[in-house]
């Protein structure tokens, strides 16, 4: 039975996930190199191989996620957005004055040290954002992940076609924008996004219709920036419309805080024109104090004479803790790491996220390389459908666990089929088929993501949550180097041909054709693996369809016998 919480600290649970969702709105920062690789490849005269691993320096900030990992239990939220945020105005403030030509191209390796720091600030946000948020909403993991990441997946096409709307896709004007923006929204967060108390079943309840209406403004949202997209260049005044029309929808999801005020505040006014005692707060200020009472019992160990049921809990318990864990119970780092779901979930989403983010760090090269003038689209194209991959996975495998116990691995084995038919469409360079790929890659990687999140919660528990999600985050930089610096670079450089002034270029569908065939095949490996885990897990999400289903059950008889 969840602790019963006033009307002001739901409010303030929500209006903590709208200050979140405005976080991860602008945390996706690390996704937008290709918008401006291109200026740091002229201006420091780089072959491919050291420009992608500039992209790796940037991943290899995920790595410092560990930090933030174990600062997550350690240190309150508002701390944890100060220090992404002040990481990020360095190390996209540094790049900036560099393309900017405001100081001289820093030496190679001064230039990864700022591309790492820039990629570390947004481990520290989407910590503080998912550790607190999956707390917060224990039993809507899956919409909570796919709203959340779906956000991050649709900040690269804001960025994008913001910088494109406001300052004609100036590379210089996009990295201020990084570092900038970022910051300012943390700040604001900071006031806002702190663990609750969780909710009552009827509250939860509710919580569906609520991370409905802010899925569908997220969608208006992703409509609204496709069109853009589609639309072409329409000019300056249009352009300023439409960034207005974005900042608009971008504040959306604060309806549902404002709601739930207003709703609690006309319960309250009724009330008080019925009963004058509950003006003066004393029937209300009862239920409070019993709910602080019954929570403070429940903490302490029982006494003697307490019910045999009760003491049979706590003796189960003693026993727990002097065994090691099941899958689905809490572990920490090292009970994870010695169980082969932990590993085997680690090499899948390396398997997934590794060849997205070579596809994404390389879009840029990829799009001139096919013979287009203007790639921001395909990033953009990327980003949104991303997005439409986060948000419906996250809803979707929800949706299927309660109705079927379907593993939320499944989702993810489905990706990894998807986006090998879109890697092997793309090495045959079909007519528009970078669109395809774009579109494909978008998808699966935000199905990917989403997924996972929430998963390895219900693997591994939510109480060391912070430090196991960034050390399988550790995909990314270890991803980036193998898929994408190595990989893709050699295979680009040995493709290319010199140009005056240093540097390579290559032209041609050839260009990539073999390191799109070989993450294809990575793609069929990481599918094999996630059907591997759904099967050792299927009685996990047995259990938690039963939980879901035995709470809900609970929380109508508890609403029927109040009425």
């Amino acid at each position: 039975m969840g602790v019963l919480v006033s009307p002001v600290t739901e409010m303030g649970k929500w209006l903590g996930f709208v200050a979140a969702v405005w976080v991860q709105c602008i945390s996706g920062n690390n996704y937008t190199f290709s918008n401006y690789s291109d200026a740091l490849k002229s201006l420091m005269g780089l072959t491919q191989l050291e420009l992608n691993n500039l992209s790796v320096a940037k991943d290899v900030g995920k790595a410092f996620g560990l930090l933030a990992g174990f600062a997550s239990d350690r240190l309150p939220t508002s701390v944890l957005f100060l220090i992404g945020s002040l990481e990020g105005l360095i190390g996209y403030g540094a790049q900036w004055l560099v393309v900017r030509q405001s100081i001289p191209p820093l030496p190679y390796w001064q230039m990864c040290v700022f591309l790492c720091m820039g990629g570390n600030s947004s481990t520290w946000m989407n910590t503080a954002v998912l550790v607190t948020c999956m707390r917060n909403f224990r039993r809507n993991r899956g919409p909570v992940s796919g709203i959340l990441k779906g956000y991050v997946g649709l900040s690269t096409a804001i960025f994008t076609d913001l910088c494109s709307a406001l300052f004609t896709d100036d590379p210089a004007s996009f990295l201020l924008m990084l570092a900038i923006v970022p910051a300012g929204v943390c700040a604001i967060a900071m006031f806002f996004l702190r663990e609750t108390p969780s909710s009552t079943p009827a509250a939860e309840e509710s919580e569906n219709r609520y991370f409905g209406w802010i899925n569908t403004a997220a969608v208006i949202i992703a409509v609204y920036l496709l069109v853009y997209d589609l639309a072409g260049d329409q000019g300056l005044i249009v352009s300023r419309i439409f960034s207005a029309g974005l900042l608009i929808l971008l504040s959306a999801p604060a309806v549902v805080p404002a709601y739930i005020w207003f709703k609690a505040r006309s319960a309250a006014l009724l009330a008080a024109n019925s009963d004058p005692e509950v003006a003066s707060g004393s029937q209300i200020r009862q239920p409070l104090l019993a709910s602080a009472a019954t929570e403070e019992i429940n903490k302490s160990p029982p006494a003697a004479g307490m019910d045999n049921r009760v003491r049979d809990k706590w003796e189960e318990a003693d026993l727990q803790v002097q065994r090691l864990p099941e899958i689905g119970e809490d572990h920490t780092i090292v009970e994870a790491m010695r169980r082969m779901e932990f590993w085997v979930l680690f090499v899948s989403f390396l398997c997934g996220v590794g060849t997205g983010l070579t596809v994404m760090n390389n879009m840029g090269q990829m799009g001139l390389a096919m013979g287009y003038t203007d790639v921001s689209i395909f990033v953009s194209m990327t980003s949104i459908w991303g997005f439409f991959g986060r948000i419906a996975s996250g809803s979707i495998s929800e949706h299927f666990l309660k109705t079927s116990a379907t593993p939320r691995p499944v989702w993810n084995a489905a990706s990894q089929i998807l986006m090998a038919v879109g890697y092997s469409v793309m090495a045959a360079a079909l007519p528009g088929s970078l669109y395809i790929g774009s579109i494909v890659v978008g998808i699966c990687y935000g199905v990917r993501i989403a997924v996972t999140v929430p998963t390895a919660s219900e693997l591994f528990g939510l109480k060391y949550y912070g430090l196991i999600y960034n050390v399988l985050i550790l995909n990314l930089p270890l991803g980036s180097f193998l898929f994408s610096g190595l990989l893709a670079g050699l295979i680009y450089d040995a493709e290319a041909t010199n140009t005056p002034g240093g540097g390579n270029t290559c032209a041609g569908a050839h260009c990539y054709r073999l390191v799109f065939v070989i993450m294809a095949f990575a793609c069929l490996v990481g599918f094999g693996l996630d059907v591997l885990l759904a099967m050792r897990t299927r009685s996990v999400y047995l259990k938690i369809r039963a939980s879901k289903k035995s709470r809900k059950s609970g929380g109508r008889q508890q609403q029927g016998s109040r009425s």
